[in-house]
């Protein structure tokens, strides 16, 4: 609402000009009302001036008439005024001239004779004018009227009031009308010089209340109006067009068109603002009456509130205004830091929060100053050097700028990447660390506290900021130089980067990291060259950081800029009289500019870069350059040659010497340097008070020549600034940016590692609640920046996070464990973070997987895991594996709702890239949730101890590392899996019982098992080098194979099931993906039961049940000779004992039975093995036994029909016999096409058959032998009729390894049984098997005779078969002494093989033959009986 004519309020704030609204008003009501006002105003003036002071008193005529005539002026103008006050005019107020109104009252203010009464009144009717806007600035005579008000109010005399309460009254008018006067409408017609005038005016009355004593009101009220004044003045600062200040250009000082004040007021009022800090010591009061102000505190405070004000309303236009930026770069940064640390923390928080404000606004033109500001004040008072007041507000301030959005990545960027300044990101985080570490024991300091907050919000803003939705390859992040740039001077081109912005922007990024590499191999060249100087220029050398031979200006910026280098080396080398070491000192030296500076100011800054050596010529020649350089760059033209300035410059070295050298005694005097100096310019003297000039300045600041002390680099020294000050006009400006990806993890990487330390230090040791909350959330946001390839930061997080868990403690027992879990808040928080950060980030956890598998042994231990970490019915991982569901859907179900219950830590989204900072704030209420309490209204208000601990390794969702880790990259799944596995082995593991040990075990193999179930998509890939973990595990010192192979065997077996069944669904491109996994899976197996062959007998039902379930539900998965191998040799190990010998029997009749569908040529021997393992048992059936033999007999059809094939598979996946990635297999499989190799084939096959038979032919049982030689003899008639090609070698082989074998085990069995005592059953049931081998070997004789005719080695196989029979007989003779069925039957066999051999015409009688001859010879002695009929004469 505008102000009416009848407020009064002069204390208040002004009126707001603005247009009225609701009904719209006649402008005739407020020109009246303005009417009415000036009326009113006129008439309390009057009667103020004719007021008499003592209104009773008679005074007399004459004398009333002076006091008259003495205002008869100033009454006459007031009456004038009210007479026009209500005549009619051509427009309204505002059209009028401000002079016709404001005159009258100026006079009064400015009248010798107007009492202070009256003077007051005027003031306040000027402020009613001002105030409710009777004019503006385009009213006529406007801009007079102003300046008419200014003049009133500064020519308005004190003097004249003899009473202090008037005085001050007046006073207070006196400043309220001038804070109007600025604030008015019409104030930007002031000229410049009119707001200088204003400024001074109020100062003054600052000066004269704080001088005179006045009450607090008008100081305070003095005060504030100049805070009004500088507020209304720059505010105005952004609205004036940009300019360079300068020229004199009233066009642009001004504002432009003469508008009134501009720039140039501005710059003379900062000016003058920052002329009160640095003669801050003038303005105190004196005893001699000189100063006002009370201390120097007082006015640096002052000054500084006045400073800020300017700066937070001028903002960035101060930028654009070239004088005043110079006055911040030049004069406001020095007196900051120069008094910063020289008063009250009062006096640094204000320096702070002008600092903080010029970074806001400015930053981009003052790159050096901010870094001059941060080492010199900043970084110094928070180390603690100025005391601990000062440290905790410096601290504060450093809190403050961390707390900016874009503040650590813009120091990183402008500093900590920039060759030629500090590291100030890495100071300032270095810092934090520091002062936030807990030095002692107890509650840690305000100091602490407030670093710590620090160090966690600056972890927080670069988590914020470095996730990305796809995390880059983990090469992405390397940053290669190969090849040599000038880097300390190269700058980012914007123009040269190719392609749009968005490739621009990148190539930016790269351009600032290589930047950072190149910096800090630099540092590493520096420690290098400081203890061999050969090593460090090679190493340059080798990181392209000069080139090669190295030129001698990148030599001399690696000298001149390069942190941490040794000054005595640079001052050697730079003296050194070498023609490459002096190339380098003029390069060294032309890195300086000295334009306009005086020769001792530049020969300071020269000398502050090394160590000027000892030797006299090395010191000419360092001298000889530097004042080449300084000749030719020199401004006032006083040195007429450069040899003037060498002299000169050696002269006030040996000053330097002189004056503070205590060893001399008789110090040097001004006349006798300049006498020293005469006739040194071409022959004529230098000006006398130049001379004098330099030697005042050296007596008074010494020249650090020989000093390596860092102290001297302590202090901002005004040639040290001046030399700021010229650099920062030629630096490279601030660049602010944003965040990036790269750039965010490269921050953190400088600061990793204190960070970590300081974070586990403070948990370790606080107690209260907010405190370890912060914590958390800082170690949260550690991992979810190292996710991104920092590996060994994250697992040094979960590392510091396990051991505050308390369970791995050595020296604990379990009940004290358990009650330090369930009593400390401290515990449940770590193992919460730490679960919760496997989850999250779990695939950039390498070696940390260790101490998570051991905290998560220690809680299966203390029976704090719930059953759902170890799902049967979903994850596969369930003892016994029962229920397993194919494709693992009960598992997703189960998870989901696990998912949607409430936990604490995991919403329902996926822990891969893109996690937000929702994690931190899930971490910011773990004391909320963890909190026993029984007020409090937590999770774990109700039940008991046992009861709240479970509910929280609920949250902790452990089994979801498991079931979930089919996202973690190989090398992380891996570390997981190579802990479990030593886990399971023992290591790092303590057990108090066998029982703890075996269920420790276990618990490992489930996790395995299901580890392994959630990859089975790429279990070829990540398991051999677990693999390579078994047998490590074997060769640990305390390794116990019973609990770790027998564990192992039966996760092994249950994997292997999902294999198989995962196998016989797969795609056919994947097909080698899954033999590769079968082979490994049972190449495991193999190795576990080789390390304890009893765990076979332990373990033989569950191995039995995996085992028959595969051959009977997945057989057609199982694609690999080892696969079939190991679970059909298994197999009947395990079914050798009662419990598992039906189901696996049955396995193995139904594989047989199946009309071969899943056996192979491959597989076919391993078949035929089990089967006789199983015929041949004790514990067999008849019946059973039977069938076996004969579906052992009846394969020999499989071998016809393979045969008949070409050896392809008929009904079996074609990809077992072409792709097996056993080797043998592959080159059976690649030679098939052979025609001999295909009989080969063939008879080794029948072979194996044939010798499985045999060997059952010698069981105890003799229907078992009988039945055994029955099949192998319906095996040859079989083969036989289906024309298997088993050839002459291959019929050989079958009678020397099969008949000729069993004929003779059988002969030997018998003669042995008949030499024991009452073994004469067992003798006559042995006869009675040899007996029907005997018949055998006849008609397989008979059967195979044509082929067996055509073996070149038949002589020798005849006479075989004729010792048998020998042997036959004389066995019977020494078993039955000459009673046996052996003399009745083998002239009958003889002379069945005999006759046939004649009808095929094998034996004939030939010339040369000598079969018929020794034939003939051996029936006389085997069978003489037979001897005519067969041979007759």
């Amino acid at each position: 609402m505008a102000r009416t004519a009848g407020d009064d309020d002069d204390d208040g704030p002004p009126p707001a000009y603005a247009a009225q609204r609701g009904p719209r008003r006649d402008p005739r009501l407020k020109d009246l009302g303005i009417s009415c006002m000036l009326n009113t105003e006129v008439a309390a003036l009057l009667a103020v001036i004719r007021r008499r002071p003592d209104p009773y008193s008679y005074l007399p005529p004459a004398v009333a008439a002076a006091e008259e005539a003495t205002f008869a002026g100033l009454i006459s103008s007031l009456k004038a005024l009210r007479g026009l006050l209500f005549q009619p005019r051509h427009g309204a107020w505002r059209c009028s001239d401000p002079s016709t109104y404001l005159t009258p009252f100026l006079d009064v203010v400015q009248s010798e004779e107007a009492p202070p009464a009256a003077t007051g009144v005027a003031l306040s009717s000027v402020l009613k004018i001002l105030r409710i806007d009777v004019f503006d600035e385009c009213s006529p005579g406007a801009r007079d009227a102003v300046h008419a008000i200014l003049a009133a109010l500064t020519n308005c005399r004190m003097e004249r009031f003899a009473d202090a309460g008037a005085e001050e009254a007046v006073l207070l008018r006196v400043l309220q009308v001038l804070a109007a006067l600025l604030r008015a409408r019409a104030a930007p017609l002031l000229s410049d010089s009119s707001v200088c005038t204003a400024v001074n005016t109020c100062f003054q009355i600052v000066q004269h209340a704080a001088g005179s004593r006045s009450s607090e009101l008008l100081q305070r009220t003095a005060r504030h109006c100049m805070h009004e004044i500088l507020q209304a003045v720059f505010a105005r600062l952004p609205d004036i067009r940009d300019g360079d200040g300068d020229g004199d250009d009233p066009a642009v000082l001004g504002g432009g068109s003469g508008a009134g004040f501009g720039a140039r007021c501005m710059v003379d009022v900062f000016s003058f603002l920052c002329s009160l800090l640095l003669n801050a010591s003038d303005m105190v009061a004196t005893p001699d009456g000189q100063g006002a102000f009370t201390s120097e505190e007082d006015v640096m405070l002052f000054s500084l509130v006045l400073v800020n004000s300017a700066v937070e309303l001028g903002g960035e236009a101060i930028g654009k205004h070239a004088k005043l930026l110079r006055l911040i770069q030049d004069d406001l940064f020095y007196h900051l830091i120069h008094y910063a640390t020289e008063y009250s923390p009062l006096v640094l928080s204000m320096i702070c929060s002008t600092a903080l404000n010029l970074y806001h606004f400015l930053r981009r033109f003052l790159k050096l100053q901010l870094e001059a500001f941060f080492m010199f004040v900043l970084l110094r008072v928070c180390g603690g050097a100025n005391g601990p007041q000062l440290q905790e507000v410096a601290v504060e301030g450093l809190i403050s700028f961390i707390r900016q959005p874009t503040f650590v990545i813009e120091m990183y960027v402008n500093y900590d990447c920039d060759p030629l300044l500090r590291n100030v990101f890495e100071e300032v985080g270095k810092l934090l660390c520091k002062a936030a570490f807990p030095a002692a024991p107890g509650p840690m300091t305000p100091v602490q506290l407030q670093a710590f907050e620090g160090l966690v919000s600056m972890i927080t803003t670069i988590a914020d900021n470095v996730e990305v939705d796809k995390a880059p390859d983990h090469d992405a992040y390397a940053v290669d130089v190969s090849e040599f740039r000038l880097f300390w001077t190269e700058r980012w081109d914007s123009s040269g980067g190719g392609g749009g912005a968005g490739t621009e922007r990148e190539t930016w990024v790269d351009f600032v990291r290589k930047r950072k590499l190149r910096k800090k191999k630099v540092a590493i060249a520096a420690n290098h060259y400081n203890r061999d100087q050969k090593k460090g220029v090679e190493f340059l050398k080798l990181c392209h950081l000069v080139p090669t031979p190295p030129e001698p200006r990148s030599m001399a910026y690696f000298l001149r800029y390069s942190p941490g280098l040794d000054k005595n080396k640079i001052g050697e080398f730079l003296g050194d009289p070498d023609e490459f070491n002096l190339k380098v000192l003029k390069e060294f030296t032309e890195t300086f500019d000295f334009t306009g500076a005086i020769l001792d100011t530049a020969l300071r800054t020269y000398l502050e870069a090394f160590r000027l050596p000892g030797e006299s010529q090395k010191i000419q020649r360092i001298l000889e350059a530097f004042s080449e350089r300084f000749f030719e760059q020199q401004t006032t033209g006083v040195f007429a040659t450069k040899d003037a300035a060498f002299i000169l410059c050696y002269s006030l070295i040996m000053l330097n010497t002189d004056l503070h050298n205590p060893q001399v005694k008789k110090k040097m005097s001004e006349e006798d340097f300049i006498r020293n100096n005469r006739a040194i310019n071409d022959k004529k003297d230098l000006p006398r008070e130049y001379l004098s000039e330099l030697f005042h300045s050296i007596s008074t600041n010494a020249i650090t020549v020989f000093s390596t002390s860092a102290a001297a680099a302590a202090e901002m020294t005004p040639s040290r600034w001046a030399d700021l000050v010229k650099r920062s006009r030629a630096m490279e400006p601030f660049t602010p940016c944003d965040f990036k990806h790269k750039l965010s993890r490269e921050v953190f990487v400088a600061v990793s590692g204190p960070a970590v330390a300081t974070l586990a230090a403070i948990f370790d040791g606080a107690d209260d609640e907010e405190t370890l909350n912060q914590c958390v959330e800082g170690l949260v946001s550690v991992a979810r920046i190292a996710r991104y390839g920092l590996e060994d930061v994250l697992d040094e997080v979960l590392c510091c996070l396990c051991k505050f868990t308390t369970l791995l403690n050595p020296y604990a027992t379990t009940e004290e464990t358990l009650f330090t879990f369930s009593n400390e808040l401290k515990p449940r928080m770590a193992t919460l973070a730490l679960f919760t950060i496997a989850n999250r980030f779990g695939e950039s956890v390498r070696g940390a997987w260790k101490n998570v598998v051991d905290c998560l042994l220690k809680l299966k231990r203390l029976k704090l895991l719930p059953p759902a970490v170890i799902d049967p019915d979903g994850g596969g991982g369930g003892r016994g594996g029962s229920s397993e569901r194919p494709g693992g859907q009960g598992h997703r179900h189960r998870a989901s709702t696990s998912d949607a219950g409430g936990g604490v830590i995991f919403p329902a989204t996926h822990r891969g890239a893109g996690t937000s900072r929702h994690v931190s704030g899930m971490i910011g209420r773990f004391s909320q949730f963890l909190s026993l309490d029984s007020g409090g209204e937590s999770l774990l208000s109700v039940g008991s101890e046992f009861e709240n601990n479970l509910k929280i390794i609920q949250q902790c969702q452990v089994g979801a590392i498991f079931k979930e880790s089919g996202k973690l990259p190989d090398e992380a799944l891996q570390n997981l899996g190579r802990a479990l596995i030593f886990a399971a082995g023992g290591k790092g593991q303590k057990f108090s019982t066998p029982i703890e040990e075996e269920e420790t075990v276990g618990f490992c193999w489930d996790l395995l098992a299901l580890l392994v179930s959630a990859n089975l998509h790429r279990f070829a890939t990540f398991w051999p080098p677990l693999l390579d973990c078994f047998n490590a595990v074997s060769q640990l010192p305390l390794f116990s194979p019973c609990p770790f192979a027998e564990k192992a065997i039966v996760a092994l077996f249950r994997v292997a099931v999902r294999l198989v069944s995962a196998a016989a669904a797969a795609a056919p491109q994947r097909a080698v993906d899954t033999r590769v996994s079968e082979e490994l899976v049972f190449k495991s197996i193999n190795m576990m039961w080789k390390l304890d062959k009893e765990i076979l007998d332990t373990c033989c039902e569950a191995i039995s049940e995996s085992i028959v379930r595969l051959l009977t539900e997945h057989a057609g998965g199982v694609q690999t000779p080892l696969g079939w191998k190991t679970l059909l040799h298994l197999l009947t190990v395990t079914g050798r004992h009662p419990e598992t010998f039906d189901q696996s029997v049955a396995a193995m009749v139904k594989l047989m039975s199946d009309g071969g569908a899943h056996v192979t040529r491959f597989n076919y021997a391993a078949v035929i093995e089990a089967a006789f393992g199983f015929a041949a048992l004790k514990i067999s059936p008849l019946d059973v036994s039977t069938r076996i033999l004969e579906l052992m007999a009846e394969s020999v059809n499989w071998l016809i029909q393979w045969h008949k094939s070409g050896y392809s598979d008929p009904g079996n996946s074609a990809g077992f016999s072409g792709g097996s990635s056993s080797s043998a297999s592959s080159s059976s499989a690649s030679s098939v096409e052979d025609a001999s190799r295909m009989g080969n084939l063939a008879a080794n096959m029948f072979i194996k058959l044939a010798e499985a038979l045999r060997k059952t032919s010698l069981v105890r049982r003799e229907e078992i032998r009988c039945q055994a030689v029955f099949e192998l003899g319906r095996a040859f008639n079989l083969a036989a009729a289906g024309d298997l090609d088993l050839g002459p070698a291959g019929c050989l082989a079958c009678f020397n390894l099969v008949i000729f074998a069993m004929v003779d085990d059988l002969t030997e069995k018998t003669l042995e049984y008949s030499r024991r005592e009452g073994a004469e059953r067992e003798t006559r049931s042995m006869e009675g098997t040899l007996a029907a081998a005997a018949e055998l070997l006849a008609d397989v004789f008979v059967l195979l005779l044509p082929t067996l005719a055509q073996a070149p080695g038949f002589r020798t196989f005849w006479l075989g078969v004729l010792r048998r029979m020998d042997t036959c007989i004389k066995c019977d003779l020494a078993a039955g002494g000459g009673a046996g069925v052996m003399l009745e039957l083998v002239p009958r066999m003889l002379k069945r093989m005999i006759m046939e051999m004649k009808a095929k015409e094998v034996l004939v009688p030939r010339e040369g033959d000598e079969l018929w001859e020794i034939t003939h010879i051996q029936i006389q002695w085997i069978a003489p009986a037979v001897k005519d009929e067969l041979f007759p004469e």
